[in-house]
């Protein structure tokens, strides 16, 4: 998806992008090696799929004609945080809620229509090709036959190849420094399947999601999916892992799920093998600290900011890049590398902000946790307590998680006011 979003928003500043993918990608959505996380719950939060929605007109009603959910999130999901489930809000805009294959699906062929692109699938990236310090082109070999390696020229390449990309050792060869890096060891691993359940069991709600809370170190959710499906996603922190074992990974759903909510899954036939996802760490790398960048490259989503999953903030942070990048190639390729990093990072800072905070709520997460922090948990977890029953609480507190104002939005005299007073 990174690699995609940032293909849109080059596509209107250079008259040729080319694609290297690992994977050969087919004619079908369907998930992949390349996306080992794409079988598990994915959302596209309100101010993503607005975002979205810009970059591609008309592919919200495209989705919803696949039968994907455009959902509420302040009305039709009901989220359980820091142990209190918050009161539903006041109308606002709507998410998206396809499965991660059909989102892919969708866009890739948005982009793929796009003049002047082109992918090149079932391709290993080997290196990069650079002159007098200067990035110029990519090396590859293709997978099928083995053949020699080719290279791609560009006057500007884009590292969409994830958190384990291997850009930084490339551009270390360059004489660059390796950007800071910030780690949070999270020890999350899902647990994922499909599920039919009786009809309209938990109307109007299409999602359910549950978050971890200190001496419980599991989340779930529950969200409804194009094909008259609802994906289910276990997880445990802090080396609390699911079992995959059908039976057992009910068993430890009791000690998650609200009664109401497990009933209807216990009632809801299974339709996929259970599938499991592990995810070390959170992790950002604070390019925009470095003094030096090589010309004519970019780092691009999760090589800058990979995020606990848990928070579902991946896409749409990614789809924010892609509109930060859009602006910054607007002002020519002078200094791009600076100002995209820059702009980068503000996006990156509130998610980074909210899903860091979060983790370290939990006494079983290791990590530092400044007076700041601290104090930040204990307002934010009396919100959460606050937001049970106050509606004006919970819509700030839904608009932030969706992406719609930023984060001191919760800090606003109204919201806190009603927050301590409560």
């Amino acid at each position: 998806m990174g690699g995609l979003l940032a293909a849109r928003a080059l596509s209107e500043a250079f008259d040729r992008v080319t694609l290297v993918e690992r994977d050969e990608l087919g004619a079908e959505a369907r998930d992949r090696r390349g996306v080992p996380q794409g079988r598990h719950v994915h959302v596209l939060l309100p101010r993503g799929s607005q975002v979205l929605g810009s970059l591609f007109p008309g592919i919200a009603d495209e989705l919803g004609a696949q039968g994907v959910p455009h959902t509420q999130l302040a009305r039709q999901i009901r989220f359980v945080v820091s142990g209190h489930r918050l009161v539903r809000g006041h109308l606002g805009p709507t998410m998206l809620q396809p499965t991660r294959a059909t989102l892919e699906h969708a866009v890739r062929g948005r982009v793929a229509a796009l003049p002047g692109v082109e992918f090149v699938n079932g391709c290993d990236v080997t290196g990069l090709v650079s002159t007098g310090g200067r990035v110029t082109g990519a090396r590859f070999v293709r997978r099928a036959g083995g053949g020699a390696e080719e290279v791609v020229e560009g006057d500007l390449v884009v590292d969409a190849l994830g958190r384990s990309g291997r850009s930084i050792e490339w551009v270390s060869r360059l004489g660059f420094a390796r950007p800071p890096e910030e780690r949070i060891q999270v020890g999350i691993r899902y647990a994922s399947c499909f599920m039919r359940t009786p009809p309209d069991a938990l109307a109007p709600e299409q999602g359910i999601l549950v978050g971890p809370v200190p001496g419980r170190t599991r989340a779930m959710a529950f969200m409804a999916c194009e094909g008259d499906r609802w994906l289910l996603t276990v997880a445990g922190m802090a080396g609390d892992h699911p079992p995959t074992e059908p039976d057992a990974l009910m068993a430890y759903l009791d000690t998650i799920a609200p009664p109401d909510v497990r009933e209807v899954i216990g009632k809801s036939e299974r339709l996929s093998d259970v599938v499991t996802h592990t995810f070390p760490a959170s992790l950002r790398r604070r390019y925009e600290k470095l003094r030096a960048y090589p010309d004519g490259l970019l780092v691009f989503a999760d090589g800058l900011c990979s995020f606990n999953p848990v928070y579902g903030q991946g896409m749409t942070v990614a789809s924010l890049e892609a509109e930060a990048l859009r602006t910054c190639l607007e002002g020519g390729d002078r200094g791009l590398a600076g100002r995209f990093y820059r702009a980068a990072a503000k996006v990156i800072e509130p998610a980074w902000q909210l899903s860091a905070a979060g983790d370290l709520a939990l006494p079983e997460i290791k990590g530092p946790r400044s007076l700041a922090t601290r104090l930040i948990n204990r307002y934010v977890a009396r919100l959460h307590r606050v937001g049970a029953t106050d509606v004006a609480v919970a819509d700030a507190f839904w608009r932030v998680a969706g992406y719609l104002d930023p984060t001191p939005a919760l800090l606003r005299p109204k919201v806190a006011l009603r927050v301590f007073t409560r």
